[in-house]
């Protein structure tokens, strides 16, 4: 194969918290797997795209979030250059917006609401009962406060102004669901060439009382790559819990995720998925 330019972007530290080495970690890999297929890969972090001495090549794979930094690639995906993920499918993860495309897809999530960060709370969150949580309406957890399970409205009122005072205008509250929480990673949406199942796993998180409800992998996995295609993601992981009754319930949703526990077999297939893109007529 002739040699294809490509970059790999970081994500931003800021959006990493705990997880910067992992995360890191995934990129680099996958830039290594896809030198071994023929590409010239550079990586870069978010701020280095602002260089004018260096152009932007045909083919970009990305883990930034920023919105500024997806302004950038959008221009630049308007141009014909590929970009995995799409900048779009990136801001499609910010919370407020990937709820309402769920919901038009009949994606199964917690009652959710969107609130003003300014406004005194409701009494009631919505849903009749407590606990809920309080989740910013954007970006996902990127420090302390960022995601926080309130038991009142006093409680509630005092996470809402701590958000205003960080300059987050809105937030949403969820209704807190009980069940085991499974993790997942996958990459592709769509059958490969030959038909096979596109790349999913699954976990269950630590630090949790499991109560074995029954759980469906297939179910699992064919409700990730659903939930993943409503926002146009083509590498992704999320959380989901399952119900006493079986039921899955879809709690978030990430743009390239780490792939800690598996990441030498997931960078194989993300190198061999951006082969594909990068190369398709």
């Amino acid at each position: 194969m002739s040699a294809h330019r490509c970059w790999g972007i970081f994500r931003e530290r800021t959006h990493s918290p705990g997880r910067e080495s992992d995360d890191a970690e995934i990129l680099r890999l996958t830039a290594k797997e896809l030198e071994g297929r023929g590409f010239t890969v550079s990586v870069k972090t978010p701020d280095a795209l602002d260089d004018p001495a260096e152009p932007p090549p045909p083919a970009i794979f990305l883990m930034c979030e920023r919105l500024e930094v997806l302004r950038t690639l959008s221009a630049w995906e308007a141009t014909g250059i590929r970009l995995v993920n799409s900048p779009v499918a990136v801001l499609n993860t910010y919370r407020e917006r990937m709820l309402a495309l769920w919901a038009a897809a009949g994606i199964p999530f917690p009652a959710s609401r969107v609130v003003r960060t300014d406004l005194p709370p409701s009494p009631e969150p919505g849903w009749g009962r407590w606990p809920i949580w309080v989740k910013r309406a954007d970006v996902h957890n990127t420090q302390q406060g960022d995601v926080s399970r309130v038991d009142d409205r006093a409680a509630l009122g005092d996470v809402l102004v701590g958000l205003a005072r960080r300059g987050l205008q809105r937030a949403v509250l969820q209704e807190d669901v009980a069940g085991d929480l499974l993790k997942f990673y996958g990459i592709g949406t769509e059958a490969g060439p030959d038909g096979s199942a596109p790349w999913f796993r699954s976990f269950y998180h630590r630090d949790q009382v499991l109560h074995g409800h029954p759980l469906d992998p297939s179910a699992l996995a064919s409700l990730g790559r659903r939930a993943a295609a409503a926002l146009g993601l083509e590498v992704f992981g999320g959380d989901a819990l399952v119900g006493s009754d079986g039921r899955l319930t879809l709690i978030d949703l990430n743009a390239w995720p780490s792939f800690a526990l598996y990441r030498d077999d997931a960078a194989a297939e993300i190198a061999a998925h951006l082969a594909r893109r990068f190369t398709r007529a």
